[in-house]
């Protein structure tokens, strides 16, 4: 039986007129809508699954969890790097525009959830269906072009800051929705992916040369463009928002490459990681979630997750045996694949990319996002752990009392 019920009231005379009409009551349609959504939701569903929580998923980001995006909003000739083999040879055996040699942290959240991977929204298909949607695109920024362009710093694609991809759900996506209830209630029962996202505002600085000391002034700019993003989501009904910290960048083959150094004392003797780099990490993830605890606060009926990107992953970068990277965790497995110089670029693509924790210098294997993406959801590398969040939801939901609705 279902958890929910709706009780519709309704004047016989009324009932009779609305019968005999030409046309009918958009509110009647928008109710019947409602009450159908509730009554046959999580019908399949155990009562304590995840699949039990959330319908959809709606996501945020860049090339982490870009599921192809960027090459609709930016098509070439040649293709981007990312429609290129080895790309996508693992799982999908082809290209998809991934950033990886299959998927991605937010492809095994779906998986989790029991819901179909996410699509593009740009997907070139134009579509008028509502579910699932990923606004990500592989290198964004958090913070518009403008402030960039200000500070002299170049940009890769305009127009795909998490600003625009907000844009384009408030203005694209949104009004496919005929009903207002409709629309909340699909917002109310979506899992929001806000990000990975503020890596690259921080990557195509340092990377391209730009002096450290100015680019640590970032932060605090980056981590406002992530809170202003999750207080207007939570404005338009969102509920239930995760939001991850940045990966230790410190341990990426590209950053290695690029800021060598001679003096033993900048690496972490148990990783070989960058001290400065994961340090600098440290402060942005640390920012981060003082802010989210401080719109959880304003927002108590609302549920802020932070996923904790960089333990998660310091696991494998200190035992990368343990999880199965025989190859360590700080060699790419396609040093020429990427967008970035790094060290031997004559070796050719690994045999067995799950031996490797880096797929191209910059992005992670999907073994890599496998052992991350289980972190967050069975294991304790959300803040508050998602699946205590759903035990939660499905508590009241079952001693809720059902709403009433007149007419």
């Amino acid at each position: 039986m279902s958890i929910y019920k709706i009780v519709v009231i309704l004047h016989s005379s009324h009932f009779s007129t609305m019968a005999s009409s030409s046309s009918t009551n958009p509110m009647i349609i928008c109710l019947f809508l409602l009450f159908l959504s509730l009554q046959t939701k999580h019908a399949s569903s155990s009562p304590w699954s995840l699949s039990a929580c959330y319908d959809s998923i709606i996501g945020f980001g860049d090339s982490l969890a870009d599921t192809g995006n960027l090459g609709n909003l930016y098509p070439s000739d040649p293709p981007l790097f990312m429609y290129l083999p080895p790309y996508g040879e693992t799982f999908f055996h082809h290209p998809t525009g991934r950033c990886s040699n299959g998927r991605l942290i937010i492809d095994f959240i779906a998986r989790y959830l029991d819901l179909p991977l996410v699509p593009p929204f740009y997907d070139g298909k134009n579509s008028s269906d509502v579910g699932s949607v990923n606004f990500a695109v592989a290198g964004a920024s958090a913070l518009p072009d403008s402030y960039f362009l200000s500070k002299g710093i170049a940009i890769r694609q305009a127009n795909t800051s998490l600003s625009d991809q907000l844009g384009w759900f408030k203005n694209k996506f949104l009004p496919k929705f005929q009903c207002p209830s409709e629309r909340q209630s699909f917002l109310r029962s979506a899992l929001v992916l806000v990000g990975e996202v503020g890596g690259n505002d921080y990557n195509h600085a340092l990377l391209d040369g730009t002096s450290k000391d100015l680019v640590f002034t970032f932060i605090p700019d980056v981590v406002g463009a992530i809170s202003s993003t999750v207080k207007e989501l939570i404005n338009l009904g969102a509920r239930t928002l995760i939001v991850p910290g940045n990966l230790p960048i410190g341990c990426s083959a590209t950053y290695l490459s690029q800021f060598k150094s001679s003096n033993k004392s900048d690496y972490n003797p148990k990783t070989g990681c960058l001290n400065w780099l994961n340090e600098f990490v440290s402060n942005h993830n640390k920012q981060l979630r003082a802010q989210l605890d401080l719109i959880q606060k304003e927002h108590p009926h609302t549920d802020i997750i932070y996923a904790d990107y960089y333990n998660a992953a310091m696991r494998f970068y200190l035992h990368p045996d343990k999880y199965g990277f025989s190859k360590g965790a700080l060699t790419a497995c396609c040093p020429k694949c990427g967008p970035y110089k790094v060290d031997n670029p004559e070796a050719e693509t690994c045999d067995v990319p799950s031996q490797y924790v880096s797929w191209d210098g910059l992005h992670l294997t999907e073994a890599a996002y496998s052992i991350l993406a289980k972190g967050l959801i069975k294991e304790s590398y959300t803040i508050p752990q998602i699946e205590q969040i759903c035990a939660n939801h499905m508590f009241n939901r079952s001693y809720a009392v059902p709403p009433r609705i007149v007419l």
